[in-house]
């Protein structure tokens, strides 16, 4: 007897437009401001490789004195010059995929299926956003590593002990953040923070609300900045509950407008169904399967890949400080970190 599967009636690029929709612009990032697709990045891997440098011209040097002029046939003048920088991004090519028998759908009365095609582009959303945030951290540790730190502000207390108001979340405490951009502290429009992180800021009667796409009062704000808040940021739980044991910590991050450039490529074979017969003794297994080739860099860093030995940063691999470098001056890269206690 003939039985009409999913497969027969799946048509790839269907479920590839519907698929489109759920992507990452929906996510928080994208909603601030904070991540700009930039189809540069793009067309940057467009005849392969895993590797794109961005090459771009460095700012006049505003610290060098200007000649001034003289009656002195002998005095020659001696022009400098303009230099060249280079951003390199990373491209990665991921998939996942979901497999049930047909035996236990037929037992459960629903399909597992269907759960997981309502919820992949959740999935891949949260995704995005994990590989944004661990990115982030990985630039902040080469900051501190190299940089002596001059993007972060770090208040944070040591042991539970040390644990105080003055260590905790404050309006003085995200403006000393903000001013490590120095005359560009204003250019800040988002900050992403651990759940525990914001309770202390609505305790401090600190959040305003805006109104979203529907005019429902729903977006968060902090001094006029959209929240983030996202359990998935950095944090270390507390070592324990005596006053000489490692205190909980977290760190928020700042960003202005198009800090994280993005852009999505097309794999050969973005989504398919597999479908294995003789599985389940014959009863048939039918695997879902989706892919995504994407590149998501933070404006004025290098991706070095030193921990890398093939294929793709894992999320480890980007929060590794010798994976990352910052190419442009601390003013011009419009990111910074607040490290509290809660």
């Amino acid at each position: 007897m003939a039985l009409t599967q999913i497969s027969d009636v799946f048509v790839p690029e269907v479920y590839s437009s519907y698929s489109a929709v759920d992507g990452p612009e929906k996510t928080a990032f994208f909603q601030s401001g904070v991540a700009v697709r930039n189809p540069v990045l793009g067309q940057l891997f467009s005849n392969g490789g895993r590797i794109a440098e961005l090459p771009f011209w460095k700012d006049l040097d505003a610290s060098d004195e200007p000649n001034y002029g003289t009656d002195a046939t002998g005095d020659v003048a001696v022009p400098a010059k303009v230099t060249t920088g280079t951003q390199i991004a990373r491209l990665a090519p991921l998939n996942q995929g979901y497999s049930s028998a047909d035996l236990a759908a037929e037992l459960a009365g629903s399909d597992p299926m269907q759960q997981v095609r309502n919820r992949f582009g959740t999935y891949w959303m949260r995704q995005w956003q994990r590989r944004a945030i661990c990115s982030l951290e990985g630039v902040i540790a080469d900051n501190v590593a190299n940089d002596a730190g001059d993007m972060v502000n770090d208040i944070s207390g040591a042991t539970n002990a040390d644990v105080a108001a003055t260590t905790l979340f404050s309006r003085e405490a995200f403006t000393t953040a903000a001013f490590t951009s120095g005359d560009n502290f204003n250019d800040y429009t988002a900050i992403a923070v651990h759940s525990v992180v914001y309770k202390r800021m609505v305790d401090n009667d600190d959040i305003a609300f805006i109104p979203d796409s529907n005019g429902r009062l729903t977006i968060p704000t902090f001094m006029g900045r959209t929240v983030i808040v996202d359990d998935g940021m950095p944090f270390t739980a507390a070592a324990g509950t005596g006053g000489t044991d490692a205190a909980a910590k977290y760190t928020s991050f700042m960003f202005a407008g198009g800090l994280l450039g993005y852009d999505e490529g097309t794999p050969k074979t973005p989504v398919e169904i597999n479908r294995e017969a003789a599985q389940g003794n014959g009863a048939g297994v039918e695997t879902l399967w989706e892919r995504k080739s994407w590149v998501i860099h933070p404006f004025g860093t290098q991706f070095l890949s030193a921990t890398l030995t093939n294929g793709s940063a894992t999320w480890a691999q980007l929060r590794l400080a010798a994976n990352w470098d910052r190419v442009i001056d601390r003013k011009n890269v419009p990111f910074a970190a607040l490290v509290t206690n809660g």
